[in-house]
């Protein structure tokens, strides 16, 4: 399986709007990479939820529930949504200088491509986040 880090504005779509939901459609995605990134989404993927803008920190681990399909509001038929439910909050927040201060992630589009809403993540910088995230 895969793992995902997907960028969410907490003032639009938070990590507690996600659990609230209980799933949500990830939608409003039209950069052309993250749409390839999304294509390449399987379900039961791992998802990292980091919300930007404000927080810019990992915050919560969701999974994919419904690998890609068509965005029913693109009259173009060209993007794609998938469907993802949380699976369990981080017991502290990963912020991105933390990220960036472990050298796996020096080559992460994370890291390199800033802008970049939907980023594959390596199994090792899964594992950092998760150890990140549960460490006191």
């Amino acid at each position: 399986m895969a793992s995902w880090l997907v960028k969410t504005e907490p003032g639009e779509y938070s990590w507690a709007d996600l659990v609230h939901d209980r799933s949500t459609n990830w939608d409003g995605v039209t950069n052309a990479q993250a749409q390839i990134n999304l294509r390449a989404m399987a379900e039961a993927d791992t998802v990292v939820v980091y919300h930007s803008q404000t927080d810019k920190a990992a915050v919560g681990l969701a999974k994919v529930v419904r690998a890609a399909y068509p965005d029913p509001t693109d009259a173009n038929g060209k993007q794609v949504w998938v469907d993802i439910a949380p699976d369990r909050a981080l017991a502290r927040t990963v912020t991105l200088a933390e990220m960036k201060a472990e050298p796996i992630f020096a080559t992460s589009p994370l890291v390199r491509q800033s802008r970049l809403s939907v980023v594959p993540l390596t199994d090792d910088q899964l594992a950092t986040i998760v150890r990140l995230g549960t460490a006191r």
